[in-house]
């Protein structure tokens, strides 16, 4: 199992380009269930998510071809209506597979989804407005089995703005007959990527991006071609990591008003921040004050980068609150840090941080998820001596050869097979 050495201590400079975005290319990669022909996809991260997402159409008998980049899917006669346990159970987006093959298919067997262990992420939402939508379903040895005699629109209010329930209920509406209402909805940008290729494809959908989705089903889709939009949460870490190093780093192929809520948090604690229409950057800055930050569904503070934002409160000037309302379990990266020196009070979804610059010690830690793997490799960059993050197969889930970018900014990084 591969490791990530660090030796802290470099300042990082220069420029960085982060890839296309994991969040937004699945849900599309699933969406391509919804019409038969050849679907091309660009600016798509080489990630173990994609790979895992092509291995499961695949055995639905799609052909996936990946290549610099560009990924290829020709949807054929499916093969099997069965998403299977062994390709489900490390990537919690392959539910999303689950609308499309009842919009196109009328019956679908999927696996309960598997994915990082930051808290409970029960599928009732898809399940629920899926039945509003004439599906009838049944939990079946770890097994969801669904199927309709035609999915109808109707109205659906997510008590939450559940952001995999959007996209599923989006596909599925998208092939429904009549006008399905999505309330509530979730507002991520990678929502309104989605929504963009299926109106390529022909579907019929307004409101994305906002909380009412209005979605009128049409007869049928086609394949269409589609560049992935830029990975919000890469461009945060990347500019998390010029930050903290006190380097003036420059983020290319990014989307700055995907992390208005990063960008305002950091402008606040004393940074010197630039947007422009595809770039960000830190410039350098020697000191920084304590921030609160509370997560929240977008366009508030993304919990996908509260624990790269925690490492940086620990170089900070005072004491921060850091309060996570999304996952329960999203501070197991905190028992890491604590090892390395970090002053840090945990309770159940706040954790207080004590900032002391230089405060953090090279050790050997484990990585727990995705996002804990990016802040121990931060924590890394600016702690004294060596850093070893073990399990980094979490990392490459959702960074593409983040080691890579970094050495080339200036880091001390190399990856040990």
């Amino acid at each position: 199992m591969d490791k990530m050495k660090i030796i802290g201590g470099k300042k990082l400079n220069g420029e960085v380009s982060a890839g296309g975005a994991k969040n937004a290319a699945l849900p599309i990669l699933f969406s391509t269930l919804l019409a038969d022909g050849e679907h091309v996809f660009t600016n798509v991260p080489d990630l173990r998510d994609i790979k895992s997402a092509m291995l499961l159409l695949d055995s639905f008998g799609c052909e996936t071809h990946f290549a610099n980049n560009t990924l290829k899917v020709k949807v054929n006669k499916i093969k099997t209506i069965e998403a299977h346990y062994d390709l489900v159970r490390k990537m919690r987006a392959s539910i999303l597979c689950l609308g499309p093959l009842l919009a196109r298919h009328k019956k679908a067997k999927v696996s309960l989804p598997g994915g990082c262990a930051i808290g409970s992420r029960p599928i009732n939402y898809h399940l629920d407005a899926l039945t509003l939508l004439k599906t009838e379903h049944r939990i079946e040895s770890g097994y969801v089995v669904a199927e309709t005699t035609g999915l109808v629109g109707d109205r659906v209010i997510f008590d939450m703005p559940s952001v995999g329930a959007t996209e599923n209920i989006m596909m599925a509406a998208s092939l429904a007959k009549g006008v399905t209402i999505i309330e509530n909805a979730a507002k991520e940008p990678e929502i309104v990527d989605l929504a963009d290729y299926l109106i390529k494809m022909g579907a019929n959908i307004e409101g994305a991006g906002t909380s009412i989705i209005k979605i009128t089903g049409v007869d049928s889709l086609s394949p269409a071609e589609h560049s992935i939009i830029p990975d919000r949460i890469e461009a945060g870490t990347l500019l998390i990591a010029g930050a903290i190093t006190g380097g003036s780093v420059k983020v290319n192929n990014c989307d700055p008003t995907h992390i208005e809520a990063l960008i305002a948090k950091m402008r606040e604690s004393g940074f010197n921040i630039e947007a422009g229409a595809d770039f960000v950057s830190v410039t350098e800055t020697s000191n920084w004050k304590a921030i609160d930050v509370t997560t929240a569904p977008h366009p508030a503070f993304p919990t996908d980068l509260q624990a790269q934002y925690m490492v940086l409160m620990t170089q900070a000037e005072g004491s921060s609150i850091v309060t996570e309302t999304i996952f329960e379990n999203r501070f197991m990266h905190v028992q890491e840090l604590l090892r390395m020196g970090a002053e840090l009070s945990p309770k159940t979804r706040v954790c207080i941080v004590r900032g002391k610059k230089g405060g953090l010690n090279g050790a050997p830690v484990m990585a727990t998820d995705l996002r804990a793997s990016a802040s121990l490799v931060l924590a890394g960059l600016v702690a004294e001596g060596e850093t070893v993050v073990n399990r980094i197969y979490h990392l490459d889930r959702g960074y593409e050869k983040l080691e890579d970018k970094l050495s080339n900014l200036g880091a001390s990084i190399q990856r040990i097979e």
